[in-house]
């Protein structure tokens, strides 16, 4: 029988806050009746998307009233500080309350990240969370962590961004033993800085599947289901997948339109085209985790479209049902009493 869960939405985050959060939660509510949400924000917001349910989701459908939003660039410690009554705000707490099993906003990410550490708090042994994605490769999704939630890390740092990764990608992926990466510029014992050198051989002494150091052409490759990295590199390596993606997609586009020959070759090869767009599409792997907390936490692009949305909702569904944090943590318990007994 599927686990019931209950997730807490932001519904005035991001760059288009209701208008994408609320059409989402319903098709979401539609797809699996075994998902409950609250939706949390300003009176005006609440009130027409009681409007727009007109009562076809009651009991399953919670407003909860907040009196402030985060803006997309409001420093973070500003938001932590004064804003307690904001949606982002209001969404985590519904977890750290217990009212909700995870949380979702599009919001500013600094402020999202500092509140949920703020309220949530780390788990035991992790000294700092890390934000971890799914990416696009030829044999499926892997997953990449830090994308920015650290820029300097220790190797210590990096081992437990492993351990973190590897609970997500085995949960998300449904598979035993995820394989583990290290992001470096060759994959040579001696090729790196000396942090990452000293974190490969952690995880060579580690439990987790550990294949050794990946280059940045493995990202996509299947190699490993997750890449491990600081958050400054992660985030480099991140946007540049997006740039390259809206280079390619640019290029088609006007390739296929130059002349009237070419619109018709793009004609012909439109379901190849559309298959293609279908696999590279953003939207199907929005939703950043934010893991290494008391709960669960997921970051949607600011400009997420209802698909997109609704992607990161699903995450935290599943992230919810499966236990993520929870996991981590014994996940820690036993990397510690393995290196004691070491």
């Amino acid at each position: 029988m599927t686990r019931k869960v209950s997730i807490a939405l932001d519904a005035m985050g991001g760059d288009f806050g209701p208008d994408v959060v609320v059409p989402a939660a319903f098709a979401v509510l539609e797809r699996d009746d075994s998902v409950n949400l609250s939706l949390v924000g300003l009176p005006e917001t609440l009130e027409d998307a009681r409007r727009a349910a007109g009562g076809r989701y009651d009991g399953r459908l919670r407003y909860v009233l907040a009196t402030e939003v985060v803006g997309m660039h409001e420093r973070p410690a500003e938001a932590v500080r004064r804003k307690k009554n904001s949606s982002l705000h209001l969404s985590i707490q519904e977890v750290k309350d217990g009212m909700a099993d995870a949380c979702v906003s599009a919001g500013n990410t600094g402020a999202l990240t500092a509140t949920a550490r703020y309220i949530l708090k780390r788990l035991p042994g992790i000294d700092r969370p890390a934000i971890i994605s799914a990416v696009p490769g030829l044999n499926g999704p892997s997953f990449m962590l830090d994308l920015g939630a650290n820029l300097g890390c220790s190797a210590q740092h990096l081992l437990q961004f492993a351990l973190m990764g590897s609970v997500v990608a085995e949960g998300i992926l449904d598979i035993e033993r995820a394989s583990i990466g290290l992001l470096n510029i060759g994959e040579e014992e001696l090729k790196g800085n000396e942090v990452v050198r000293e974190a490969g051989e952690l995880l060579t002494r580690s439990s987790l599947n550990y294949i050794g150091f990946v280059e940045g052409n493995d990202i996509f490759s299947g190699k490993a289901n997750v890449i491990v990295s600081d958050g400054f590199v992660g985030n480099v390596a991140l946007k540049t997948m997006e740039g390259v993606a809206s280079l390619i997609s640019s290029y088609l586009h006007e390739e296929f339109r130059k002349n009237i020959l070419r619109k018709v070759q793009g004609l012909a090869a439109s379901p190849a085209l559309n298959a293609l767009r279908d696999r590279l599409d953003a939207r199907r792997y929005n939703g950043a985790s934010l893991v290494g907390l008391n709960g669960v936490v997921i970051k949607s692009h600011g400009g997420a479209d209802k698909l997109a949305f609704e992607t990161a909702v699903h995450m935290a569904i599943i992230e919810a049902r499966k236990g993520v944090p929870l996991q981590i943590g014994r996940l820690i318990e036993d990397q510690s009493a393995e290196c004691i007994r070491a």
